[in-house]
């Protein structure tokens, strides 16, 4: 009866133990979250969506063109990175016992690894410096370069848990290798690559330092990938370090903005993951 009165009391105590592990995890996170949308929510409105910022000095104006601008930034980095992040997962995880596939996972693991003020560097060195002009491009490039080993890396482990014996199956059906990669063991881990693209989307939507190289910013609307671009992260960064109340306020409102684009990007990624889990289980 001690005994088992021994092994409840420890369960419960392990049981209790996780769940502060939870909160204390969680608070921090909930913390930050109402900070930013109580102080956010007070500087949003329609202006704040639909007009530019207002030169130095005045008050009123919003980051329309920055909201913009981080999504075609963010679209221009998943443009380059997605099919090379993809492909190198790929040859990772199916061509794993090669040198080729080791030297490329250890170069991922590196450049995960690499702080993002150093990719802006490198990106400045290689896209900036040459055309003597900071663009959009050169901060797709940037981007695109922080998520190429988390698209490559989360690729290659989902690819790793598809069994063994649907690429056998295709392969004695007739398939060559290639075929039977692309029409059967990539179908079945697209949901959760689907995902880790998202992550990668998730990281880069905060990142400042590689973009002050870049895109370095712009108070007026483009769409030219050549010229430099707003992003809502430098803008925040710029209107934050301001000595104007407003500047202040309106950082907050770009916080929250970038917090909710983040949240609804998540938000996606887990329904299309759901409805191609089900299509690929009815299929």
């Amino acid at each position: 009866m001690s005994r088992t009165w021994r092994r409840r009391a420890t369960s419960h105590i392990a049981v209790g133990l996780c769940a502060c592990s939870v909160l204390v995890a969680v608070i921090p996170l909930a913390a930050i979250l109402f900070f930013v949308v109580s102080q956010g929510i007070q500087a949003l409105n329609w202006d704040f969506f639909t007009k530019t910022p207002v030169p130095v000095g005045e008050t009123g104006g919003g980051m329309s063109n920055a909201i913009i601008g981080s999504l075609m930034l963010s679209g221009l980095g998943a443009l380059m990175a997605v099919p090379i992040g993809i492909f190198s997962g790929i040859y990772m995880s199916e061509y794993a016992g090669s040198r080729l596939a080791s030297a490329v996972r250890f170069a991922a693991d590196t450049l995960n690894g690499v702080p993002s003020i150093v990719i802006g560097v490198f990106a400045y060195g290689i896209v900036v410096l040459p055309f003597k002009q900071f663009s959009m491009i050169a901060g797709g490039v940037a981007l695109g370069t922080m998520m190429i080993p988390i698209i490559a890396r989360n690729t290659e482990e989902l690819l790793k848990l598809v069994p063994h014996t649907l690429r056998e199956g295709a392969l004695a059906l007739g398939a060559t290798r290639g075929r039977a990669i692309m029409t059967v063991v990539l179908p079945a881990a697209l949901p959760g690559i689907i995902t880790g693209v998202v992550l990668a989307l998730a990281r880069i939507a905060g990142e400042t330092a590689p973009l002050l190289f870049t895109s370095f910013n712009n108070r007026f609307w483009n769409v030219d990938p050549t010229q430099p671009t707003a992003s809502l992260t430098v803008q925040i960064f710029t209107y934050a370090t301001s000595p104007y109340e407003d500047w202040h306020r309106q950082a907050w409102a770009g916080a929250l903005v970038l917090v909710s684009i983040v949240l609804i990007c998540s938000i996606l990624a887990r329904v299309a993951t759901r409805r191609l889990e089900k299509m690929s289980i009815g299929g």
